[in-house]
């Protein structure tokens, strides 16, 4: 790709303080890299207010929508883009929420992390779409557990994530089992926390190990015989791509962020909610090879769409579509 000519600024904003594991600020921290590895001056903002940046790139419709505003009313000719959370589409949209349709109705380009989320977007936005899976870097994969079968969970334990669905489907699977959940994410109340406990106390196969670094995170996912994600809602959820890359089978609820990214003829996906049906493919995925197999190849089919020198071109490409170069 041409790098620009003369140092373009760009701001990008999202409401994930720094610090944090959520997924919007491990989003807006690859794009800055891959921008600052093209050449451009980017900084991360959790709001904007006044700068003399070139480009906006903001993630969160309504989370973002006053520094969408801001920027839209200060440089009404500068492009903005606009990054859809699942947030934005599964909660904030649906029920008609004014600052994500200000937002989106503001934005120049809209940017998708699956190709199933452009369904929830009014008619007249679609063509401001553009789909951009997120990259993860391939990693070596860690030897599996061999004294279990590790099933990991991961993510902050919130209602959108249904976070203990995995631990509710061990009531229909047999003591007999090997299956060992692991969960990895932080407790956003104390409710949460005290849930978790709770199904520990009565489960000793339930782990909550609570919230770990992004490099312990991905030697626990690593070593995984398998990950489930339970989630109501998802953008497009950045565990799915590093489990794809990293070729660990997952479980996924049937919704449109994972079938997005698994693809629609994926085999590992579960009725959202349904414990018992979950508990019925954590079983199969234990004691059928072939269905393992299964899972794993279907993961690997799906691995080119997530690697860094991708999302950089379409990024670079998504730039120079909009002339910022």
């Amino acid at each position: 790709m041409t790098l620009p000519a003369v140092t373009k600024k760009i701001a990008i904003v999202t409401p994930a303080k720094p610090g944090t594991l959520h997924g919007n600020r491990t989003t807006a921290l690859r794009w800055e890299k891959h921008l600052n590895a093209a050449g451009f001056h980017t900084d991360v903002f959790t709001d904007w207010t006044d700068g003399d940046q070139d480009v906006m790139v903001a993630l969160h419709a309504a989370r973002s929508h006053h520094a969408i505003f801001t920027w839209k009313s200060r440089y009404p000719e500068k492009p903005l883009i606009l990054i859809m959370t699942g947030t934005d589409l599964y909660r904030d949209l649906p029920i008609g929420n004014a600052d994500a349709l200000a937002s989106i109705k503001l934005a120049d380009r809209l940017v998708l992390l699956q190709p199933e989320a452009i369904h929830c977007l009014p008619r007249p936005a679609q063509t401001k779409c553009r789909v951009i899976y997120q990259s993860i870097t391939p990693r070596t994969s860690i030897t599996k557990h061999k004294k279990c079968f590790m099933v990991s969970v991961i993510g902050h334990l919130r209602a959108e994530k249904d976070p203990f669905r995995t631990a509710l489907a061990l009531r229909h699977i047999p003591d007999s089992s090997r299956i060992q959940v692991m969960h990895i994410g932080m407790a956003m109340t104390d409710n949460f926390s005290q849930q978790a406990r709770a199904l520990e106390s009565l489960d000793v196969r339930y782990h909550w190990l609570g919230q770990r670094s992004h490099s312990n995170t991905l030697r626990w996912l690593s070593s995984s015989h398998l990950m489930v994600i339970s989630s109501l809602m998802e953008g497009g959820a950045h565990v799915v791509s590093e489990a794809i890359a990293l070729g660990v089978p997952v479980l996924a609820s049937d919704i449109a962020g994972n079938r997005g990214l698994l693809g629609q003829d994926y085999p590992g996906f579960f009725p959202t909610g349904n414990d018992a049906a979950l508990a019925k493919l954590l079983m199969r995925a234990e004691s059928e090879p072939d269905f393992l197999r299964e899972l794993t190849h279907a993961i690997e089919k799906r691995q080119p769409l997530i690697t860094p020198s991708r999302e950089f071109e379409s990024i670079i490409e998504l730039m120079h579509e909009l002339s910022v170069d």
